[in-house]
């Protein structure tokens, strides 16, 4: 019997569309897993059980009398609890939010009920997406479904656990130094940044918004697709969808590459070796100025975070977790004119990627240098070196939500501790497209290992 939980979107569809599977059941089955094992892993903040049943019932009377809807129609999704759906609070995983129930949903979220997804939940957070590991958050941390002791990276941490245990099929994050791509890559998972502005911010509560951006989690390249296509502002533009013909891969070994966790730089040689294996060109580059990127992302995250929470640092500054309320009483002190270079360092550093994109399809770089961490840990040792835990796990990922390139997460095999490893890909601006049928492309010659299942 088929375990339709543990399938991707685009086989569960097919069974939906020939009646193979009721909608009914699929949103049952998907409560009973949230059962299971959201208690444990404390992934959801609100389950939307009723309104999720009832909308499976239309769904199953629409296909009875000929109204598919298409791909998603009756597909369980999971979205942000920084992101609004109709009816239910929006947390922000904060005591600070001061939440009522959002009047309207929020434009991806609309988009995807028009094409007849069912939100079957909201999902834990680090507060306000203010961090890299999940774990500040009014609810308490989320736990990684291989390791409960450690972090399934953040802040979309909800988000990615709910689709990597089969309590959704995919998820709806945000992402604004790394806070999608992340946590997929510490669960297994494809997690996509588009292009800056591609996906509507509307009804998303903002951390940094020059920086913040929308995407999808989900188990495949196929199902990130759909959602991305699902949720985007334009329609795809055919002469931005062309498949890789060079076949070309820019490496860039300055910076990038210099502080990894052992097992994360065997697992990344492995997967650019089994590229070349199968006729992928690997050309080692370089992104100019690259060194500069943590202070540029820095400023300009730090001074948008704290002006975005100006009024709630002035009333509620108690009610924010300790990491949280640091950062955002940081960022008050950065000068005008540190964030005036700042801005200046993202488009230098936007032309150099841009650079270093012109002779190959994508960048490639490893998505997290280090394997989920522990919980409550700040400090980690690459090396014999030891570095904050938030700068390192943003480090691979921050540069690109400063610049708006789109950036891609794919799993890529295991550590010896059954921990997964994530692969990234780094597009040009605006062809989010073209970096998906690279992801695609990748992703069947890299994939010889079995994705993670929940304990």
């Amino acid at each position: 019997m088929i375990n339709w939980c543990e399938q991707p979107i685009y086989r569960l569809a097919q069974a939906i569309e020939k009646k193979v599977v009721s909608v009914r059941e699929v949103i049952d089955s998907t409560l009973c897993r949230i059962a299971a094992h959201d208690r444990s892993l404390n992934v959801y903040t609100a389950v939307l059980a009723d309104r999720a049943r009832y909308e499976a019932d239309k769904a199953d009377q629409l296909i009875a009398t000929g109204h598919y809807r298409g791909p998603l129609h009756g597909v369980p999704i999971s979205i942000k609890d920084l992101i609004d759906v109709a009816g239910v609070p929006t947390t922000s995983a904060s005591r600070a939010s001061n939440p009522t129930a959002a009047e309207r949903d929020a434009t991806a979220v609309a988009r995807l009920r028009t094409a007849g997804a069912i939100i079957i939940g909201k999902c834990n957070l680090h507060e306000f997406a203010f961090g890299t590991t999940g774990e500040d958050s009014c609810f308490g941390p989320t736990l990684h479904p291989l390791d409960k002791t450690r972090s399934p990276g953040g802040s979309s941490s909800g988000s990615a656990v709910s689709v990597a245990t089969g309590m959704a099929f995919g998820s709806v994050g945000t992402d604004t130094g790394g806070s999608i791509r992340i946590p997929a890559a510490a669960c297994g998972l494809v997690g996509l940044k588009p292009t800056f502005g591609e996906i509507s911010c509307d009804g998303v509560t903002p951390l940094a918004p020059s920086l913040d951006h929308v995407g999808p989690l989900a188990r495949c390249v196929e199902d990130a697709r759909l959602l991305y296509e699902t949720m985007r502002n334009t329609p795809p533009d055919p002469e931005k969808t062309a498949l890789p013909t060079r076949r070309i891969l820019g490496c860039p070994k300055p910076f990038f590459l210099e502080q990894l966790d052992r097992e994360i730089r065997t697992s990344f040689e492995h997967s650019l070796t089994r590229l070349q294996s199968t006729g992928w060109i690997i050309r080692d580059t370089a992104v100019d100025h690259a060194l500069y990127s943590p202070a540029v992302c820095l400023h300009l995250v730090l001074s948008e975070a704290a002006a975005t929470h100006m009024r709630g640092l002035t009333t509620r500054a108690d009610h924010y977790t300790d990491g949280v309320r640091l950062r955002l009483e940081l960022g008050r002190y950065v000068m005008g004119e540190d964030y005036a270079r700042a801005h200046h360092g993202r488009l230098v550093l936007g032309e150099a990627i841009d650079a270093a994109l012109d002779s190959c399809d994508a960048l490639v770089l490893p998505t997290l240098p280090i394997p989920a961490p522990q919980l409550a840990t700040t400090t980690v040792n690459i090396g014999n070196q030891p570095e904050l835990l938030r700068s390192v796990m943003l480090r691979l990922t921050q540069l690109f939500n400063a610049t708006g390139h789109p950036a891609i997460s794919l799993p890529c095999g295991l550590t010896t501790g059954g921990l997964p490893c994530g692969l990234q890909l780094i597009g040009r601006l605006n062809r989010t497209d073209h970096l998906l049928n690279v992801a695609e492309a990748i992703e069947v010659a890299i994939n010889d290992r079995p994705r993670p299942t929940a304990q």
